[in-house]
């Protein structure tokens, strides 16, 4: 049975308790005091509160049933070797329930991007092999998605029995969620689980047409633990919150800025899009990475801050070089003061100051985007220091989340994953819930059961 934990974070409609959901992934430790406090939920919030998860379904729901569950195994491999099973030990809290309520589990995911056709080098054999350790007991890979054999291995199988599905996108139809296809591959199974965050935000076969045919369709518990994060953050987040947004360019973080702006009290802003900013302040920025196209678009942004009385960050000092490359040479200059030839790929410690005082007192901070170029040693101290103040912030009791991209990347390098109150395991879907999108694979759920 689950824990009885009480939620730390409840609305009128809510369907996932966090806490109870903690528990069953087991990355609770780094939750100290409530992070979340009620609120009123937005729209957005309140729909996807409403949708069912594997929690919500009886013993006799699940007891001998074939259940799909579309987990996110898309892990980085050497040849055959996986180098990165975050994905598939996160992928393991819903299929273990699942395994004690008694259900024969029929697991799908993609891997890679196969062009045409199946390729050994994108089959998902190394992930049953990791699977099968994980589980301590045996996971068969089917030699297919659809098909007869598949058929025969869910007609066959015994109940506690895990197998995997070959790679969706051996199929071009996976992507394309065309009908026919949708049809073959719900066919053998009663009901769907989706645990797979990394893809809610594509409207494919496996995470969106299934749901056509399959009923219940609910939530995994790593869904579910995502959507409360990263949405219940953003929406319902203890204050003051901040938000950190860093990368490369302002074209394709303007969206979720704009949204974290009117949400958060403070944003920091990061990485290459700073010198988008800093030139629209009109600022020399020598050959540092700038989207003139964008120029208005930060001036706004700016205006929108100071007409709100919202603090947005920007560096005061950065590390220049004078080529992108881990051997450049480098100095630390002002932000104002930016020689001609030199570019920015990091920030200076006196920012790193800034930045750290400004986040002391934060209760909730979410993090998209690194600091710098934190591939290159020389330009890595901005990230790995906010890695670290993070770090001593959560210890505090605040709630940090780690929006997905690059900056996961920099915490799992870091080594200080585990001291975060959560990492997101989507990229792109991380960044359209940031945004406030309706993701289709959410949205495509079975409602809740229990009324408003």
């Amino acid at each position: 049975p689950s824990p009885q934990i009480t939620p730390i974070y409840q609305s009128p409609k809510m369907k996932f308790s966090l806490l109870s959901v903690l528990a069953l992934v087991g990355t609770a430790s780094a939750f100290n005091t409530p992070a979340f406090a009620p609120r009123t939920a937005s729209r957005f919030t309140t729909e996807l509160e409403a949708k069912m998860n594997v929690a919500d379904l009886s013993e006799s729901d699940l007891k001998g049933k074939k259940v799909l569950i579309r987990c996110d195994l898309n892990v980085p491999l050497d040849g055959k070797t996986i180098t990165d099973d975050t994905r598939i030990r996160a992928s393991m809290p819903t299929i273990e329930y699942l395994v004690g309520k008694g259900a024969k589990v029929f697991a799908c995911s993609h891997l890679g991007r196969p062009k045409d056709g199946p390729e050994d080098k994108f089959s998902l054999a190394p992930c049953a092999g990791r699977m099968s350790e994980l589980l301590g007991k045996e996971v068969k890979l089917a030699p297919d998605c659809i098909g007869d054999a598949v058929a025969s291995m869910a007609d066959g199988a015994a109940e506690g029995d895990v197998v995997l599905l070959e790679n969706t996108r051996f199929y071009k139809e996976e992507t394309k969620n065309e009908p026919e296809f949708v049809k073959k591959f719900a066919a053998p199974f009663d009901l769907f689980v989706n645990d797979a965050f990394g893809t809610a935000h594509r409207a494919h076969a496996s995470t969106e047409g299934v749901t056509k045919h399959l009923s219940p369709s609910v939530a995994g518990f790593l869904l579910a633990k995502e959507l409360e994060y990263l949405d219940g953050a953003v929406n319902n987040g203890e204050k003051p919150m901040a938000a950190i947004v860093g990368g490369s360019k302002v074209s394709s973080k303007i969206t979720v800025l704009e949204t974290l702006l009117d949400k958060c009290d403070k944003v920091v802003i990061g990485g290459g899009m700073v010198f988008t900013f800093l030139k629209a302040k009109g600022l020399s920025v020598g050959t540092s990475l700038v989207e003139d196209d964008f120029l208005e678009t930060a001036k706004a942004v700016m205006a929108k801050a100071e007409a709100g009385g919202k603090e947005l960050i920007l560096p005061s000092d950065v590390v220049v070089a004078d080529a992108f490359a881990p051997d450049a040479n480098t100095q630390v200059v002002k932000s104002d003061a930016i020689p001609d030839g030199w570019m920015g790929l990091d920030n200076g410690p006196e920012a790193t100051k800034e930045i750290s005082a400004a986040l002391s007192d934060c209760k909730t901070v979410i993090w998209n985007g690194p600091m710098g170029v934190f591939e290159f040693d020389a330009f890595a101290k901005g990230t790995f220091a906010i890695v670290d103040v993070l770090e001593e912030i959560t210890a505090k009791g605040a709630c940090t989340i780690i929006g997905g991209g690059d900056s996961v990347a920099a915490v799992e390098k870091s080594g200080k994953a585990d001291k975060m109150s959560h990492i997101s395991t989507g990229g792109g879907a991380s960044l359209e819930l940031l945004e406030g999108k309706v993701l289709p694979g959410v949205d495509a759920l079975a409602e809740s059961k229990v009324p408003a």
